[in-house]
């Protein structure tokens, strides 16, 4: 089988992506953009959702007690400091920013925070991730809570800022199991939703950045623009489309392909590389998947390059890579790597006929076309599984669907989804027990373990091979390779910096 050679994407030790801010010379206030989105969000709920979109747009209602800096540290944001931790690595103490408030007016305490942190690791995925390792979460007085660890937990600070499945800050009065109000502490709040049209965010005045400058999601978050508008444009030609029109200020998820397309246009290209991996993701909980022999052949029968080649077409925007971070990432490791790209038939079908299947039921593959580069891996993943003797079926649905879908192990076997590469491993939704997938087995508890309740920054290192080790070995999902990401913004929109999760306070539209 022909490969071609692994292209190493520049990447400077210990950074994920810069998030530098850059100069805004004499930003201009008001105005409103228009952000055009891969589709409508399932929910305004960051804790129960691991839906990028989600988090893209509700980083702006709601903020967390920490978040991340330009350099992928963890950094304060509604703490007014990193907490303090006792020597055995168990006892968090956070002090909370004074006079911050929430768009309903009413003042933000220690009883919110406290009230806000049970909630999520009762009801989101890496919430209930943490919640295993935490014996208390209790208020010492309004301006301070206190957590206590049953055991070191390394990745609790990198949990509580991430956007993703979020630890938000909630109005205690508000919190119920069911999010009805959508009320937060951000730069901008929620005025007017239509469903399939547009989520309109404006201004909240009462709103109290943290002194300094803007810093990656950290430091100074400033309000030059008076309305943010997200619109969902769900076909990624009409995205281009509209870039090149000029219709939208800012446009994400664009096809790598119409990068010219877009230089040509009103629009200027931002390219995010190396931007993350597309992952193919298995349930390991009920029907074919669940049988390790039949995970394994799909495993054995994919070829990863086909796949790659046909989402990105040039490998300007991919590179095959079986490790889980690329090269230049203090957490690369190639343990595990030898099954990746292997498009093996006649290997998988021995497998089949070890685990006994007959070809009556088929892999369910659920998958979007919001993001055009899932749907073609899709195809070309089809079609490796037919001719290693599987019965295949497609499920294309738009990404709301898709996401409500991914929750029901009984309506899917595989479904395509990606990630950034996330500052902090323990981040991976597949290692969340309660991410769809729904990974659970005392080899991973023992790695993943281990790795969570290492102290030092080297030891975790090590242990996070072993951790790769399982996953090869278990399956539970399938790392397609690396990937860049291509969005654009307008000419005129300033401010914006290149993220994984764009967001748009600090933005200002040029006079």
């Amino acid at each position: 089988m022909l490969r071609t050679t692994l292209r190493i994407l520049g990447v400077v030790a210990l950074a994920i992506l810069p998030l530098s801010s850059g100069a805004m010379a004499a930003p201009a206030k008001g105005g409103t953009i228009t952000v055009a989105t891969i589709g409508e969000p399932p929910t305004l709920d960051p804790m129960v959702s691991t839906a990028d979109l989600v988090g893209i747009i509700t980083q702006h209602i709601f903020e967390t007690l920490f978040t991340f800096d330009a350099d992928w540290n963890v950094t304060p944001l509604v703490a007014d400091a990193m907490p303090e931790i006792s020597a055995d690595g168990r006892v968090y103490t956070i002090k909370i920013r004074q006079g911050l408030t929430f768009h309903d007016g009413s003042a933000l305490d220690a009883d919110d925070v406290v009230a806000s942190l049970k909630r999520w690791t009762e009801v989101a995925s890496r919430g209930k991730l943490a919640a295993g390792n935490i014996e208390a979460i209790e208020k010492l007085d309004a301006a301070t809570i206190r957590i206590t660890l049953k055991q070191p937990f390394a990745p609790l600070l990198a949990l509580l800022a991430f956007n993703n499945s979020a630890a938000v800050i909630l109005p205690s009065e508000k919190i119920a199991p069911e999010l009805k109000d959508i009320v937060g502490s951000g730069p901008y709040m929620l005025k007017a939703r239509v469903p399939d049209q547009y989520i309109q965010l404006v201004r909240f005045d009462g709103y109290k950045p943290r002194e300094g400058d803007p810093n990656g999601y950290g430091g100074a978050r400033k309000q030059y623009l008076d309305e943010i508008r997200f619109t969902p444009v769900s076909n990624p030609n009409t995205r281009v489309e509209g870039a090149v029109a000029g219709q939208y200020d800012y446009t994400d998820s664009l096809p790598v392909e119409a990068i010219d397309k877009i230089k040509a246009g009103a629009s200027e290209p931002i390219i995010l590389k190396p931007f993350g991996w597309p992952v193919f993701v298995m349930n390991t909980k009920e029907g074919l998947l669940s049988d390790l022999k039949l995970r394994k052949a799909v495993q054995l029968a994919l070829n990863e390059e086909d796949m790659l080649a046909a989402a990105f077409g040039s490998t300007d925007f991919y590179a095959l890579d079986g490790a889980m971070y690329p090269e230049g990432y203090p957490w690369r490791s190639e343990v595990g790597t030898e099954i990746y790209n292997k498009g093996d038939a006649e290997g998988a079908q021995k497998l089949l006929e070890e685990a006994g299947y007959d070809g009556q039921k088929p892999i369910r593959i659920l998958t979007s076309r919001q993001y055009e580069f899932h749907y073609k891996m899709a195809l070309v993943a089809a079609e490796y599984l037919k001719a290693a003797g599987f019965q295949v079926t497609l499920d294309v649905t738009d990404w709301a669907t898709l996401t409500q879908r991914r929750a029901d192990p009984a309506l899917w076997d595989i479904y395509i989804s990606h990630s950034p590469f996330l500052p902090e491993p323990a981040l991976i939704g597949a290692l969340a027990k309660g991410s769809p997938g729904w990974w659970d087995t005392p080899a991973k508890d023992k790695a993943v373990g281990a790795f969570n309740q290492a102290l030092t920054q080297e030891e975790r290192v090590k242990l996070w091979a072993g951790v790769q080790q399982v996953m090869a070995d278990e399956v539970p999902l399938i790392k397609v390779g690396d990937f860049n990401a291509l969005s654009a913004k307008s000419k005129a929109l300033q401010g914006v910096t290149p993220a994984p999760w764009p967001y748009f306070w600090n933005a200002y539209v040029e006079k």
